[in-house]
């Protein structure tokens, strides 16, 4: 079908229905189909291998006139390389696909998926395998900057180091506009130095299975996009801080004149556990009511929950008991005994509280900037304390959970389990001997805070 006479929008646009399909003839053997129905279809015929074939390029009007004319050009190239445009575009379509379907949040989470330990796996630490802990942490800023965010949603062929970059810069400062669900303005660049990490990981894996050729990540220093803090660490502190330490919680589940709102009593009891048992934060606020022996004064913490993943034995004091029941009364457990001490107030009994709580709650009550104290600083201060009181060294270190040199990092909680009870119920006595009333009086030892 030849024809010098070419098609104008009028009249593609003028074309009806009819009984049966029509064509409609453009140049070079392009026409347009008219269905019954009315839809008109961009097509080209061609003979390959002795074979007559039509080429559908698409409707109209969504693929213009121009549009349509210059993709018969390129198919009729094709076909003068004995390639099939039909099977050409098929394949394009299929590649485009796989190349949508293998973005940089599904291969991110694949990355994941291969680090992260079995849940029905009972050993803590399993061969090649991350901790829970750190799994945990990894999917949570992951699975908010990267795998449910827009830049995860994109082929990973096509992010690029300036995607990294800012992704990067964003979240180290949240100046300029993070990725993901931010209640923060203020920046985190801890979390951004670690976003880059992981995401150079990923792209090593995308590119060891030729999914990716290029590592985006690498290619600028974080540095240049984010400058990480110097660390403040946890200093232990002396007498007279912890007087202020105590009498700020003393009194921050206190409404006070002209005060809206008082502190959580439960953040109270939280941060008070924390310096009288000197466990980790997360040890604590993951804690469940079956994990206590309330009649042998016993707290046993499973082994997945301690950095060593080795189970931890805690001897409660006569303080930390009266703590307990009194959590008990205001986060009861279960009928079947189960729950967590301290449920998270806006997720309700799902989850336990928020890793970001006590150390809020401390910055509330001032212990910010040169004051500044947080709450794994109870184990330092607990460590620096006990050391100080000539406590035999292997003892300390049981009671903190410490891996031990000389027993290839295993300890015997039985063989220390009598002196850190002691020790500890005198560190407790110690705490009380340096609580101050509202007068600034002492109060006598063993007297409730």
């Amino acid at each position: 079908m030849k024809t010098t006479k070419a098609l104008t929008a009028s009249v593609l646009n003028a074309a009806k229905p009819k009984d049966k399909p029509y064509k409609l003839a453009d140049l070079d053997r392009l026409y347009v189909l008219v269905s019954v129905a009315g839809s008109k279809t961009w097509c080209w015929n061609f003979r390959l291998d002795g074979k007559d074939s039509t080429y559908v390029i698409g409707k109209f009007p969504d693929v213009g006139i121009a549009a349509a004319r210059a993709a018969r050009a390129d198919a009729e190239k094709l076909v003068q390389q004995g390639i099939n445009p039909t099977t050409h575009k098929k394949q394009q379509v299929e590649q485009v696909k796989i190349e949508q379907a293998t973005t940089f949040g599904g291969i991110a989470q694949e990355w994941i998926e291969s680090n992260a330990p079995d849940e029905l796996d009972p050993n803590p630490k399993q061969p090649g395998k991350w901790s829970k802990y750190y799994a945990s942490q990894v999917r949570s800023f992951m699975g908010r900057y990267v795998i449910n965010a827009p830049l995860g949603a994109r082929p990973i062929k096509s992010v690029t180091s300036a995607d990294i970059f800012q992704l990067v810069q964003s979240v180290g400062t949240r100046k300029s506009g993070a990725q993901g669900d931010e209640r923060k303005a203020k920046g985190a660049p801890s979390v951004a130095v670690l976003l880059k990490q992981w995401s150079s990981a990923v792209f090593a894996l995308a590119i060891a299975t030729q999914r990716a050729e290029t590592n985006p990540a690498e290619g600028f220093k974080v540095s240049l996009a984010v400058k990480k803090p110097k660390v403040k660490s946890n200093k232990a502190l002396g007498e007279n801080e912890l007087r202020d330490v105590l009498a700020a919680v003393k009194s921050y589940s206190v409404k006070k004149p002209g005060q809206s709102y008082a502190g959580q009593r439960d953040t109270c009891i939280a941060i008070e556990l924390l310096l009288l048992t000197a466990v980790r934060t997360v040890e604590l606020r993951k804690a469940q009511w079956p994990e206590f022996d309330f009649m042998n004064a016993l707290w046993t913490i499973p082994g997945e929950r301690m950095k060593m993943g080795l189970p931890h034995v805690v001897p409660l004091s006569v303080q930390a008991i009266a703590l307990l029941q009194e959590l008990r009364t205001i986060n009861p457990p279960a009928k079947d005994g189960k729950g967590w001490l301290f449920p998270n107030r806006r997720r309700g009994s799902a989850d336990c509280m928020s890793a970001t709580t006590i150390n809020r709650a401390l910055g509330n009550m001032g212990f910010n900037g040169d004051r500044l104290f947080r709450a794994h600083g109870a184990r330092g201060t607990a460590s620096t304390t006990l050391h100080g009181q000539d406590y035999d060294p292997l003892i300390v270190d049981s009671a903190l959970a410490h891996k031990q040199k000389g027993v290839a990092g295993i300890y015997n909680q039985g063989k220390y389990l009598k002196q850190r009870r002691a020790m500890m119920q005198a560190y407790a006595d110690h705490l009380d001997g340096l609580k101050v009333d509202a007068t600034g009086a002492a109060l006598p030892e063993g007297a409730a805070a």
